[in-house]
């Protein structure tokens, strides 16, 4: 009784103002008088505040101001307001959160049921502080890796340059208040480290959109490379698994700054400073991030084709196999049968009967250091591909020793060695296609080649050399970024695309995306946003992400005409399925309780002027502009 009733029977006094029944308690037992249906709604106020107690939950008077503001404005399959207000999303020092109304119930609900929620309503209303306790509680078990917070600002974004101090303190005004929530929730003195490895990341809207790369980057595509900028929605595109995927959106960016990113295997692309990589295990960076993290040569790895990239099958007129063992002279047409029968013998060298080269693969007059791959072979099935390489290597590889290892640590590579630099460019391209790198050096006019093979992927069909590079325990592909620099400015052009985890296969085969996978993303402050802004976040969301977007639509702050995204917004997605929009108003404001009234008394006050103006002579009829006669302006 004293938990229901309070200290000094505090919470009895505010119960006995706020019911129309009379209610006298004498030791255990409350006795309620009155007409029957205002004895039956005070019963069911002590039934609910009876329940929270029963489940360890303390009762103010707040408490039961909520629940008997619940109980009035309940309506048919409307929750028990105990199962609201017992409702635990996170608890940190002793501190739960926790929905306080009806409202904010069901505004919890449907995050958890909906891919993209808009949370729409007044100040105070708990929109974004409970979507972020969602979001940290999705992080927390693991549903998501990272959070994403993020509020337009025109100031941070089209006006940064004119604001003084670094870019932190000129954005840092504008996201306090996220700030603020999250510190609340996460331990403060672990959130340097989460924003470092990027599990959280804060940034105006602005910041989010040039996640791109510049028009003319090649990306792979099942009939070869292609400039993204020349990319359309349908096309094809060459994901991480080394499969076709769909691009599901192409965004123009405009003209951005660029920068060239460079790895270890002489591998390179270009893109935007917010464009997004995979590196490690897993972390998704941008370019900037990365750019601030590599003090030392090979800090980020990349992720490389866990499958051979697909592409179409073209007509050959020479075994690929064939074709790679008799590459390895580079003269093809001029030396004998028995003349290289002799030679190959005495250089341990495989030989088969001679093949015919057809004139039409222009491999006549081929010299070592021109040689080359025909085009029908370099860009054809990965089984061209592979028997093509197995030749190269079965006529000239040779197993090798990784610097600093010795055979059996699992650190040796296939090395290849050609005086030709085409022939170079094609074994990588070769390499790279199947899910390996190559390490090329030069050395007295010739380049030598160390490749890394995935695991399954055979360099060689000679028994000999297959053995002993099975017995030496390969060592596995990896590619890492070893250097990035400013590349100038570039019209760009972001796509996104169909596949699980939105990589695409870009030049020189670095597997690299710009959508949000496996992230809580949360819009604060929606209203300020532009019909374009609005589409560009959206159009962010990658698998495994959830989306909550915030605002007050009577609280645009927009320059002159604009229209706001979060006002058009529900017209344009109102029949998409998975999108939902909860509405917030007065009784779920969880600030000072004037904040409700007041907040009632500018819905009252607006309602009145729009319908002054609907009963006014003429209403409807466009208005004569003023003109000040010494200016001339209207």
């Amino acid at each position: 009784m004293v938990s229901l009733l309070g200290s000094n029977d505090e919470i009895l006094r505010y119960l006995e103002r706020s019911v129309r029944s009379d209610v006298h308690v004498r030791g255990n037992e409350i006795t309620l008088s009155g007409t029957p249906k205002d004895v039956a709604d005070t019963e069911r106020l002590f039934n609910e505040l009876i329940a929270v107690v029963g489940k360890g939950e303390p009762v103010t008077i707040d408490v039961a101001r909520r629940t008997l503001g619940m109980l009035e404005k309940s309506g048919e399959g409307d929750e028990s307001p105990a199962e609201v207000l017992t409702l635990n999303i996170l608890s940190r020092r002793g501190r739960t959160i926790r929905p306080k109304t009806m409202g904010q119930k069901k505004y919890v609900d449907a995050i958890d049921e909906h891919t993209i929620v808009f949370g729409i309503g007044p100040a105070g209303t708990g929109k974004t502080y409970l979507a972020m306790a969602k979001a940290v509680q999705a992080l927390q078990a693991k549903q998501v890796t990272r959070i994403i917070l993020t509020r337009p600002a025109v100031e941070a974004g089209e006006r940064l340059g004119y604001l003084p101090g670094t870019l932190f303190e000129k954005i840092d005004p504008y996201l306090r208040p996220l700030y603020d929530a999250l510190h609340d929730m996460v331990d403060p003195d672990s959130i340097p480290r989460l924003i470092t490895n990027g599990t959280i990341e804060v940034a105006p809207l602005a910041y989010m959109r040039g996640r791109a790369q510049p028009v003319s980057t090649p990306v792979l595509t099942p009939e070869g490379w292609r400039p993204i900028g020349e990319l359309q929605v349908g096309d094809l595109v060459v994901g991480s698994n080394g499969e076709p995927t769909p691009v599901l959106g192409v965004y123009p960016q405009g003209e951005k700054d660029v920068f060239r990113i460079r790895t270890r295997d002489a591998a390179s692309t270009v893109a935007t400073g917010d464009h997004l990589w995979t590196v490690d295990d897993g972390e998704v960076k941008t370019t900037a991030e990365l750019i601030e993290g590599l003090p030392e040569a090979g800090a980020y790895r990349l992720p490389l084709l866990s499958g051979p990239a697909y592409l179409p099958a073209r007509e050959t007129s020479v075994d690929p196999y064939e074709l790679g063992l008799r590459l390895w002279d580079g003269c093809l047409d001029t030396v004998a049968a028995g003349q290289r029968e002799n030679e190959a013998v005495g250089l341990g060298r495989i030989v088969r009967a001679r093949t015919e080269i057809p004139g039409g693969l222009g491999l006549t007059g081929v010299c070592p250091d021109t040689a080359f791959v025909p085009a029908d072979y370099l860009h054809n099935t990965h089984d061209v591909r592979l028997a093509v390489l197995q030749g190269l290597l079965d006529a000239d590889g040779r197993v090798a020793t990784l610097p600093g290892s010795s055979v059996g640590e699992g650190r040796v590579s296939v090395r290849y060695i050609t005086p030709s630099t085409q022939l170079r460019d094609d074994l990588r391209y070769l390499v790279r296609s199947l899910g390996g790198v190559v390490d090329t050096r030069v050395r007295n006019n010739a380049h030598t080649l160390d490749i890394r093979l995935p695991a399954g992927v055979e360099p060689f069909r000679r028994a000999r050399n297959a053995d002993k590079y099975r017995a030496a325990g390969q060592a596995c592909p990896e590619r890492h970024i070893v250097g990035i620099e400013p590349e100038g400015r570039a019209e760009a052009v972001c796509i996104q695309v169909a596949a699980a985890d939105s990589l695409y296969v870009t030049e020189d085969f670095i597997l690299t995306h710009n959508t949000l996978n496996d992230a809580f993303i949360i819009l604060d402050e929606a209203q300020n946003t532009t019909p374009e802004q609005m589409k560009m976040f959206l159009t962010r969301l990658g698998f495994g992400s959830k989306v909550v977007v915030t605002g007050d639509i009577t609280q645009i702050d927009l320059p002159g005409a604009s229209v706001s995204g979060l006002r058009i917004v529900r017209d344009i997605l109102h029949n998409v399925e998975d999108v939902h929009f909860s509405t917030l108003g007065s009784a779920d404001v969880v600030r000072h309780r004037l904040v409700g009234d007041i907040v009632d008394a500018y819905e009252k006050w607006d309602a009145e002027r729009e319908q002054d103006e609907d009963q006014r002579p003429g209403h409807g009829q466009q208005r004569p502009r003023r003109t000040d006669r010494r200016s001339g302006r209207q």
